[in-house]
């Protein structure tokens, strides 16, 4: 009795997955909104020791704030990587893959995990430039583009 392994990076054809369109990622980039926050919350309930109560400044930022980007860019990049999926993505069936459908790098990822996600964080007109998933054939945000990724059903 021989059953055939199948790995869960597999190579796929470009054009015969199903895109995931605006909504649905919407609702899974919400998901891993409240995931990081809860995760945060309690890495960083801590440092309300530290200082009387007051936020650590560091120049500009203060050490909060630092950490918490870190948690936040560390979950994009480390489960899409490992998982292709973040776990608001595993909720709603979707996954990350390559436009050539090869398996995904660590530039790819840095560049759509860290990036494109910082792009769109930072810079106000690029936040709202997300809607281009609804309007782009491929159903891609700016982020998908720099990585050369798109997200589509998982099956």
């Amino acid at each position: 009795m021989s059953e055939e392994v199948v790995e869960y990076q597999t190579a796929v054809q470009p054009g015969t997955q199903v895109y995931a369109g605006f909504w649905m990622r919407f609702w899974a980039y919400l998901t891993d909104l409240i995931i990081v926050g809860a995760v945060n919350g309690i890495i960083l309930s801590p440092l309300v020791f530290i200082g009387d109560g007051e936020d650590v400044t560091l120049g500009f930022w203060t050490l909060s704030g630092i950490l918490a980007g870190i948690v936040f860019y560390l979950y994009f990049l480390l489960m899409t990587r490992f998982f292709h999926q973040t776990l608001g993505k595993m909720i709603f069936g979707l996954k990350v893959i390559r436009r050539d459908g090869g398996p995904l790098s660590w530039s790819d990822l840095l560049f759509r995990e860290v990036v494109g996600r910082f792009v769109h964080r930072v810079i106000p007109i690029f936040a709202a430039a997300y809607i281009v998933v609804a309007f782009t054939p491929e159903k891609q945000g700016l982020h998908d583009m720099i990585g050369k990724t798109r997200v589509v059903f998982a099956r």
